[in-house]
């Protein structure tokens, strides 16, 4: 049982016991300070006006009930408060606990029978994905299998906008490319892409087709959209194949319009009387219910906007049965998704179906400064070169050890750094320690056949059962995490309990102690299961060596 469990059960059980109303939450808190114990209960808080009686003398009445429970080695009351300092074979029980599960330590059922679509990245085929790309990937990916361990179905989605002027522009600005490397000096267009990515793909087509599309006209169009957005789809798959993302399912914008879901969405909004006609074009009526704006859903020319199209993407997600849909997004995008949000609520859809990951964006950090990406400029670092420099693991953990609702500087210096300075190196290190440590004691004949049926009485040291108390914490990260979009949560847990294991790797003597032997490898043990449950969760490789 978990920690705060334990002590809840015996909280109801006292309460109960004492002929006292047990609320619906009784709330458990990890302490701060020392000396308030391990865990802390403010429950006479919430029974005080029902009981009649000041919070104190409620939790000295609970606390004395509670005195003679082995689980615990003190329970104190003060100012209202109950504090609970643990019993180390509570403590010990609980490592038992961890060593038994494995691999399914941390993992949760809340989403059994469910499914959740997590889509991320969805950058336009424009152009290969970049830095800035790949803080959405990690970060959507990691959520998607955080809320797997909790049990959900995850599905990974891309969506693909192949439709609309930006197709247009890439295709015309690698038609001139095509153009230039066979000695016509075309302009690239007003608002086209410059990347010299295009210009190496001009070159290619020059040599292969010759003077084969010698005007920009609609051949030309349909010939070089085509050939663009199958490029730019391959080099994006390079790029994803590098940081480690496979998606499981690609939705192209150009299916939904094929299909009717776009025309199907607007005819709804218009029979639920929230759609209305100005100016030749068609609006949603956003203001009639609190929002700062009216969008426009289809223009005065006949061609929907991208509100109308991600509304028909969103109703298409409910079709298809998901019980939630999260979509990682920049934090530009807020007054959109509200449009979205809106609609969908005017369409029937539940509260809740829809979660927005919003993240700020990245610069980079290196010898040059800071430096702002811009695809269309052609000024970037590709999402493959910069994890074949510093490393997947790295690209990966540093995207997300940061809170997304922050601006990330990618410290391009403290990436390469391979020293334990490197946060990824130090999280890394520990779970490495430990391997190199069960390899020793295997050699020296000291490695229990089981570490999960060790006797562990000898763990008493503070510096022992606070790392037991830190490996009980592991699967409310795990949670809390996947609830709040935030796996900075989890890199900073890994982080901390790297924290508690080296200086107590370097202090305490583990091999040759005699009865203290198996029981330290044991704590050791799940340590490093821990460890490598985190690491995997982030995507972030367990060195058996280093």
């Amino acid at each position: 049982m978990r920690l705060e469990a334990l002590v809840r059960a015996a909280v109801v059980e006292a309460l109960a016991a004492g002929g006292k109303p047990v609320p619906a939450e009784v709330p458990i808190e990890r302490t701060t300070r020392p000396e308030h114990g391990d865990l802390s209960t403010r429950v006479a808080f919430l029974l005080a006006r029902e009981l009649g009686a000041p919070p104190a003398t409620i939790a000295a009445e609970l606390a004395a009930r509670l005195a003679a429970d082995p689980s615990f080695l003190k329970v104190q009351p003060a100012n209202g408060f109950v504090n609970f300092t643990l019993h180390p074979t509570t403590l010990h029980s609980v490592l038992r606990q961890i060593l038994s599960s494995g691999d399914r330590y941390g993992r949760g059922e809340e989403g059994e029978g469910k499914t959740v679509q997590v889509e991320f990245v969805s950058s336009n085929p424009t152009g290969p994905l970049t830095i800035g790309h790949l803080r959405q990937a990690a970060l959507g990916d990691v959520v998607a299998e955080l809320y797997a361990q909790l049990g959900w179905r995850a599905v990974r989605e891309y969506y693909l906008n192949d439709e609309g002027r930006q197709m247009d522009l890439l295709a015309q600005s690698l038609w001139a490319r095509y153009r230039q490397a066979l000695g016509d000096d075309q302009p690239i267009p007003e608002g086209g892409y410059q990347g010299a990515y295009l210009a190496e793909i001009g070159a290619e087509l020059a040599q292969a087709w010759g003077n084969a599309h010698p005007r920009w006209d609609e051949a030309a169009r349909a010939v070089f959209r085509s050939e663009a957005v199958a490029r730019m789809m391959a080099m994006i798959h390079e790029d994803l194949d590098a940081i480690g993302v496979r998606f499981d399912v690609w939705t192209k914008e150009g299916d939904l319009h094929r299909r009717g879901l776009v025309q199907e969405a607007l005819a709804r909004l218009k029979q639920r009387g929230a759609v209305y006609e100005k100016d030749g074009a068609l609006w949603l009526a956003s203001t009639r219910h609190g929002l700062d704006r009216d969008p426009v859903l289809l223009r005065s020319d006949g061609t929907p906007t991208y509100t109308l199209v991600d509304i028909a993407y969103h109703l298409d997600k409910a079709r298809r049965g998901f019980d939630l849909v999260i979509n990682v997004q920049g934090a530009d995008h807020v007054d959109e998704q509200r449009q979205v949000l809106l609609a969908l609520k005017l369409l029937g859809l539940p509260d809740g179906f829809v979660r927005y990951c919003l993240h700020q964006f990245v610069t980079l950090k290196g010898e040059e400064g800071i430096q702002r990406m811009s695809t269309r400029a052609g000024r970037f670092l590709r999402l493959k070169d910069l994890v074949a420099d510093v490393g997947r693991d790295v690209a990966r953990y540093f995207m997300v050890m940061r809170k997304p609702g922050s601006h990330l500087v990618f410290d391009y210096a403290l990436a390469r750094d391979t020293s334990l300075e490197n946060p990824v190196y130090y999280v890394q290190y520990g779970y490495t320690r430990i391997a190199s440590l069960f390899r020793e004691a295997e050699r020296a004949g000291e490695r229990p056949p089981d570490l999960r049926t060790v006797d562990l009485s000898p763990l008493t040291d503070d510096r022992e059962l606070a790392l037991i108390r830190e490996l009980d914490r592991f699967p409310d990260v795990v949670e809390v995490a996947a609830h709040e979009f935030a796996p900075h949560l989890l890199c900073e847990y890994l982080e901390g309990l790297s924290g508690l294991l080296h200086p107590y790797y370097a202090h305490v003597r583990i091999l040759g102690q005699g009865p203290a032997t198996p029981a330290r490898l044991a704590l050791l043990g799940g340590i490093q299961l821990v460890l490598g449950r985190g690491l995997g969760i982030l995507g972030v490789s367990a060195p058996e060596a280093m």
